[in-house]
């Protein structure tokens, strides 16, 4: 059986029986891990390797590791991180933001590699603003829409560099929704000239292998459902803001959207979303949304192979020396 169009979560820090057979059975895609599945560097690697031999094939193993207060590997074993908005607002300047966030996301990329998990949920592409909700704002890199273009590329390259493959979020750009997408369904209400700056720079960087959605209503362009479901904002992703990678969803289980888990799913791939993504681990859930999920075919295919194509080994380089060159920029500044 071809890959399935989704992507799951699972509930522990190791599969379950019964785990082991849904995927066994449904052959999702890929696979996201939480703070929940996560222990220790020796665990984190065997749950990776687990799931990876559940669907027998080197698939996808994401993560949310933006650092700051998303971030689901976090100390002891593993580096804290300043909010990104903050990391970027110490620094004198786009230069100086570049050069710290392009190494901090080398020495992440590092740390994942390590325990088998080769993508990562960044760079954060939403620009922060006036009505930019406190649960994404300080995930942000800035508001200038160039200045965050280029910190993003250079998020981005020092992911690729360290092995690990990137996802643009939250594209069109979620950065003037007012509410928390995890709770509520936020709606922007901004002409489509305005909105050009917010598109600016997924635009930018629209040549990366993969892409989330946002579950946000841009009335601008579709005046009833969010992106994630509409088939006008996706057919501007594709030929306005010109991105031909994978582009999946944003969690299926947060609030913003609701109805019946499979008419979700299917609504998301009908819009033209590639693969879906459904994160809590509900046997349940994900039962319905494997059933409204089709093998990956056609064009959703062809990107699907297109972005693991992507995937490389970590570029030489010494962890230290990189470390010893973050400590040393961010010291810099603290002294300053």
């Amino acid at each position: 059986m071809a890959a399935r169009a989704v992507i799951f979560g699972c509930l522990g820090t190791t599969l379950s029986d019964a785990e082991r057979d849904f995927f066994r059975a449904s052959e999702p895609w890929g696979f996201i891990l939480f703070a929940r599945n996560i222990v220790s560097p020796e665990q984190v690697r065997a749950l990776t390797d687990t799931l990876r031999e559940t669907v027998g094939r080197d698939a996808p193993v994401l993560i949310d590791q933006e650092g700051g207060r998303v971030a689901r590997m976090r100390a002891p074993h593993w580096r804290e991180w300043a909010p990104a908005l903050v990391e970027c607002d110490r620094q004198p300047d786009v230069t100086a933001r570049r050069k710290v966030m392009h190494l901090r996301s080398r020495i992440i990329a590092s740390e994942l590699r390590r325990v088998g998990v080769d993508v990562n949920c960044a760079p954060v592409l939403d620009l922060a603003g006036a009505t930019t909700h406190a649960v994404l704002k300080n995930r942000c890199y800035g508001s200038d829409p160039a200045e965050v273009a280029k910190i993003g590329r250079a998020v981005a390259e020092g992911l690729m560099q360290g092995g690990v493959l990137p996802i643009l979020k939250h594209i069109p750009g979620q950065g003037r929704a007012p509410l928390d997408s995890h709770a509520a369904l936020p709606k922007v209400e901004a002409d489509a000239e305005e909105l050009r700056a917010d598109f600016a720079p997924f635009r930018a960087l629209s040549d990366l292998p993969m892409a989330m959605t946002a579950h946000v209503i841009y009335p601008a362009h579709d005046p009833e459902r969010p992106a994630t479901l509409s088939p006008e904002v996706n057919h501007f992703i594709r030929e306005v803001v010109g991105f031909d990678g994978l582009l999946m969803t944003d969690d299926l289980s947060m609030h913003a959207l609701s109805g019946p888990f499979g008419a979700r799913a299917s609504a998301a791939l009908d819009a033209g979303c590639d693969v879906v993504l459904h994160c809590n681990g509900s046997m349940d859930e994900m039962e319905v949304v494997a059933t409204a999920t089709p093998a990956l075919t056609g064009r959703a295919l062809a990107r699907a192979k297109a972005a693991l194509a992507r995937r490389s080994e970590p570029e030489t380089a010494d962890l230290d020396t990189m470390i010893g060159e973050y400590e040393a920029l961010t010291r810099s500044v603290a002294d300053a």
